[in-house]
């Protein structure tokens, strides 16, 4: 709980800084969509390789939730976020200047260990700084700034690489990552004036505590595969392949691939505090999930199969998937009234690592099935996949996001309340 409902103007800039480190991971996360070819020439790699190559920061991610989320209770946000930026700005460099592909999932490995503390590390700071009653819209104008920061990635990062290059575009990315670390050590602060530390909590042992009684909810699995089946889509699609999708079926140039998938990132932005704000409303968290997982399903079976479609239509239809998509951020809300505030950020940290790993088992998954399909084209050094063979790959995310219909009906409902002030 946090010591005051007046929100000052000290707790945005903190909550700020924080948001534009989400931003700068979800920034690097999606970056190598715009580079798709580029890469598969430069390291002479196929699909599944190249798709690996991009989860690889997303396994490093996925895996750290859970830790993660327990260390920020011990050592504060502001010391792991200050070192996660430099470890991901660092990484960016190795990235740029790589020369064989070892060297390039090394780069891509450390951004993704820096990235890892971006949103948990914010979701610590907005449980501190922001009263409790604002904590499902805050978290989604968080994922506002990571989605902005998404889009930035597709349309005008793609202009980049065009212009300077791949290599040069990275090393930028590096550059930004070093001056976020800077910034948010001299700016970021654990926790208002006059409000005591919270005590530590038992070092290793106490993590691994934390852990068993995480894993041991069952609860905390169904909300977790909910956030996993509907971000996963998202991240495989507009993160990854989206832009190759537009490019090689629809014939569109890359800044326009690019801009229609980033399509997706911006109704993402914009569906996740709207969701988190209806939600709050209602006083409901159960009905909007479901609501959205449904309208995702049918948003990504129009754009995908429904033939004719034109530029327009396209771009809104993927705005709208990213929309519905963006109501998955009400189950961090429900990850955190379902648990004990004693393991609140190791919970926030296993739902997360579900929304980021589906992005990591679904982007090799996807490259995975184009390879397999693919028909033998190369242009370019790189491998050209056919119409069908997207068909085929991109089918895994309305199957997806079926699950995620189904599953939402499993969660229980929390009323928008803490789990001590819930009925049983």
């Amino acid at each position: 709980m946090t010591v005051s409902r007046t929100i000052g103007g000290r707790a945005w800039l903190i909550w700020f800084i924080g948001a534009l480190s989400f931003g700068y991971a979800f920034f690097q996360r999606v970056a190598p969509s715009v580079m798709v070819d580029e890469l598969m020439a430069a390291f002479a790699v196929s699909g599944a390789v190249l798709g690996n190559l991009a989860a690889i920061y997303l396994y490093a991610y996925a895996g750290l939730q859970i830790p993660i989320g327990a260390m920020l209770d011990r050592y504060g946000p502001r010391r792991m976020l200050s070192l996660a930026a430099l470890i991901a700005g660092a990484g960016a460099v190795v990235f740029a200047t790589a020369e064989s592909v070892t060297s390039a999932y090394i780069g891509r490995l450390l951004v993704g260990i820096g990235s890892a503390v971006g949103f948990v590390g914010t979701l610590k700071l907005v449980a501190v700084w922001f009263p409790a009653d604002r904590y499902a819209f805050v978290s989604g104008l968080t994922f506002l700034i990571a989605m902005l920061s998404g889009a930035l990635g597709q349309a005008p990062l793609a202009l980049l690489v065009d212009a300077t290059g791949w290599r040069q575009t990275a090393l930028g990315m590096g550059v930004g990552g070093l001056a976020l670390a800077a910034a948010t050590w001299l700016l970021v602060r654990d926790r208002p004036p006059g409000r005591p530390a919270e005590p530590a909590r038992g070092g290793l042992a106490g993590v691994g505590r934390d852990l068993v009684t995480v894993l041991g909810s069952r609860q905390n699995w169904v909300v977790a595969l909910y956030g996993a089946t509907m971000s996963g889509p998202m991240l495989a699609y507009g993160a990854l392949w989206g832009v190759p999708h537009m490019m090689q079926v629809h014939g569109y140039s890359r800044p326009t691939a690019a801009l229609l998938t980033s399509f997706v990132l911006m109704g993402w932005a914009l569906g996740a505090p709207i969701g988190g704000w209806i939600s709050d409303r209602v006083g409901r968290r159960k009905p909007p999930m479901i609501l959205a997982a449904l309208a995702a399903l049918g948003g990504w079976l129009v754009v995908l199969y429904m033939p004719g479609l034109t530029v327009p239509a396209i771009g809104t239809l993927l705005f709208f998937v990213g929309f519905a998509s963006g109501g998955m951020v009400v189950c961090m809300a429900v990850a955190v009234e379902l648990s004990h505030p004693s393991v609140s950020g190791a919970t926030t940290g296993f739902v997360n690592m579900g929304n980021v790993g589906a992005g990591a088992l679904m982007q090799p998954l996807v490259g995975l099935i184009l390879d397999w399909a693919w028909d033998g084209r190369i242009e370019a050094g790189a491998r050209v996949y056919g119409p069908a063979a997207f068909d085929s790959a991109l089918a895994t995310l309305p199957a997806a996001s079926l699950v995620a219909l189904g599953v939402a009906f499993l969660i229980r409902e929390t009323h928008c309340r803490p789990q001590a002030e819930q009925t049983t």
